[in-house]
């Protein structure tokens, strides 16, 4: 048949290999898992796509085979999400029930839309009316020589504390 072998691929990494008829295979090629981010995306388009109500149980047959997401780690990305608000839950006497249709997603991105947009405005006064107050501060007060060649000593040698009645 055929025996391992060990080779270095180009990047200096080594791979372990069965050199049969084929050749050698790479037994590193294999698909490497999914994210946490991926898992989670995946778990909503599988509510969003079949606008339905589920057990966990029929998430962990459906998840694997529509979504590639493993049956293990279905608990955790669901526990995820509901945490995250982005499923509701339910207990209905001993059966927790889990859903999420497309149309709280719009509501709460609108929702929070109109939270930044209201946290901008609010911004935008609070640096308007700073503006004025630092311009009604500088109404009246002129630099005088004496302070305009303190402060550039100050700020050339980093020295603070030096006052009008200093030398």
């Amino acid at each position: 048949m055929g025996c391992w072998v060990i080779r270095r691929r180009q990047d200096s990494s080594l791979v372990a290999g069965c050199r049969g008829e084929a050749g050698l295979r790479d037994n590193m090629s294999k698909k490497k898992g999914l994210s946490i981010e991926e898992k989670r995306t995946r778990m909503m388009e599988i509510f969003f796509e079949t606008k339905d109500v589920f057990q966990l149980k029929d998430l962990e047959k459906i998840a694997p085979k529509e979504k590639g997401i493993t049956s293990m780690s279905v608990k955790e990305v669901l526990q995820s999400l509901v945490d995250d608000g982005m499923v509701d839950t339910d207990r209905i006497g001993t059966s927790n029930y889990f859903w999420a249709f497309p149309s709280k997603a719009l509501h709460v991105r609108k929702r929070k839309l109109e939270q930044l947009e209201s946290q901008l405005i609010e911004g935008t006064q609070r640096k308007q009316s700073l503006q004025q107050r630092v311009e009604k501060a500088k109404v009246g007060r002129q630099n005088t020589i004496q302070q305009t060649c303190l402060t550039k000593i100050s700020m050339t040698y980093n020295i603070s504390g030096i006052t009008d009645g200093e030398n």
